[in-house]
């Protein structure tokens, strides 16, 4: 077993749409096209694939987040999938400790919500801590992309 610390990266956007919307955007593949990745395969099921593909040109297992599973979901209002490293971190990608990523979607009011995305299960050391720097910098990216989405 791994020791798993408690850093985690916080990213959270209060949106001017309803939770349902936001929730269709991260759990169906137009809906993912829209702001994350060039193509996905998402089914939304315990166990089921969470890929999304950034790198097509690049073979299968390369491409962006091959063998990432949804954890577990609350319709409309949480999402839970493991996470792995871009192929830029080969180490830590073909670590077998995968990090996960938790959204969660808090409605403010019918036409307002607040989205958070926590990114956690971190390892220790100085890759882990490479990789940890990465995504604190790619989640603010991901999410104004998926804030202009909406707009």
């Amino acid at each position: 077993m791994y020791s798993i610390n408690q850093k985690s990266i916080v990213k959270t956007k209060v949106l001017n749409t309803s939770a349902k919307q936001l929730w269709k955007k991260w759990t169906t593949h137009e809906g993912l096209l829209t702001f994350f990745g060039r193509d996905n395969k998402i089914e939304l099921i315990p166990g089921g694939a969470f890929e999304i593909y950034f790198l097509m040109e690049n073979e299968y297992g390369l491409r962006g987040s091959e063998t990432c599973k949804v954890l577990s979901y609350l319709p409309n209002e949480m999402l839970s999938f493991s996470w792995n490293a871009p192929p830029s971190f080969l180490k830590i990608r073909n670590h077998p400790h995968k990090t996960w990523v938790v959204i969660t979607f808090k409605p403010i009011n019918e036409n307002q919500c607040e989205v958070k995305l926590t990114h956690l299960g971190w390892l220790d050391g100085d890759e882990w801590n490479k990789v940890f720097e990465y995504f604190e910098n790619a989640w603010e990216i991901v999410l104004n992309r998926f804030e202009e989405s909406i707009k």
